[in-house]
């Protein structure tokens, strides 16, 4: 490929998060300011949750045990961490336009990290990283329910056939996955543009449906916002990132998932922020209450899980089940619309 394992994750990301950047802006320039929040921060915890665990449940069913980059995969949660839910008073706008710079700071910092000062780390060559196993075969069992625990010159002899069979198979089956460019340079930039033009107007479109559908009061904003919103926006980009978790490239996989999560966290909320302090829209980064909670439990959720750089299918189920709970949740979730409206400024449409 043109590019490198590292840098072609990070554009992967960067163009699925662009559905939630034009969404956002669009938002943003109706005043549902809460709408904003919630859609980004529905997209970080899909991303974290049920992503990043149907990756580790896929994998884990076809391998034993499958490894990645504990350093790296640690760091990355860790910058997750920053995001916090002080109380600011009168000064929340004013704090959060302070917190937000300092966030793209860091986010330009872990930029570098990732692919200049500590590319190793990243491009799947780290010295902690171990190769994939799968599950043991069954021992077969003679006609008299016995093991075979013994063996043969011959039987020893077809082993090692085997066993050089299955090593040239995986060796052809490596090479075979080598992929090549099927489009060149100015006809991928300008595919690229058409979508993006398609994305802002049919994005335009949803934000305007919104009202209609939470009209009945059957279906809560907050809920659309945090679960529906994030589903609908990239169902083929979460179907990729676990399809390539079966293929053994779990490291791609947390890549996009973790990868997308820093990005949503550290460059497209704040970029919305001072964003919305250029055009006069009253956006903080003091996100609901119950938001701010779910977005912490996610985090350290994952953290645990990702210690022991050895995830399972058990672990995949775990995070799974916290999205599902989540979801459950805000779906009866009111919010809090009323928390900043006599602190912060009227937004004008």
């Amino acid at each position: 490929m043109r590019v490198g394992q590292t840098l072609a994750g990070l554009l992967d990301v960067t163009l699925a998060n662009g559905v939630e950047l034009i969404v956002a802006i669009i938002a943003l320039k109706e005043c549902d300011l809460q709408g904003v929040q919630s859609s980004l921060l529905g997209s970080i915890l899909i991303n974290l949750l049920l992503v990043l665990g149907m990756c580790f449940f896929a994998g884990g069913i076809r391998f034993s045990g499958q490894d990645f980059g504990v350093e790296g995969t640690q760091l990355n949660t860790s910058l997750l961490t920053i995001s916090s839910d002080p109380d600011a008073g009168h000064d929340i706008l004013k704090f959060s336009h302070g917190v937000a710079l300092i966030l793209l700071f860091v986010y330009g910092s872990y930029l570098f990290f990732q692919l200049y000062s500590h590319a190793t780390l990243y491009g799947g060559t780290s010295d902690d990283i171990r190769k994939s196993t799968k599950y043991a075969p069954t021992e077969k069992k003679n006609k008299d329910g016995k093991g075979d625990k013994g063996c043969s010159g011959t039987n020893l002899t077809n082993t090692a056939i085997s066993a050089t069979d299955a090593e040239a198979r995986a060796a052809h089956e490596e090479e075979e996955e080598v992929e090549n460019p099927q489009l060149s340079l100015s006809v991928a930039v300008g595919l690229l543009a058409v979508v993006t033009v398609i994305i802002a107007v049919t994005a335009e479109w949803l934000v305007e449906s919104i009202d209609g559908l939470v009209e009945g009061d059957k279906i809560s904003k907050k809920f659309i916002g945090v679960v529906l919103l994030p589903i609908a926006g990239n169902t083929a980009e979460h179907v990729t990132t676990v399809s390539v978790s079966v293929k053994d490239k779990l490291i791609l996989s947390l890549g996009r998932a973790v990868g997308s999560s820093i990005q949503l966290a550290l460059f497209v909320i704040p970029f919305i922020t001072v964003l919305g302090w250029i055009l006069g829209k009253p956006l903080t980064m003091l996100f609901d209450p119950f938001e701010s909670i779910a977005l912490f439990l996610a985090v350290i959720t994952v953290n645990y899980v990702v210690q022991d750089g050895k995830p399972n299918w058990l672990e995949g189920i775990i995070l799974m089940s916290l999205y599902v709970m989540l979801g459950t949740i805000f779906f009866f979730y009111p919010g809090t619309s009323d928390r900043f409206i006599n602190i912060l400024p009227k937004c004008n449409p």
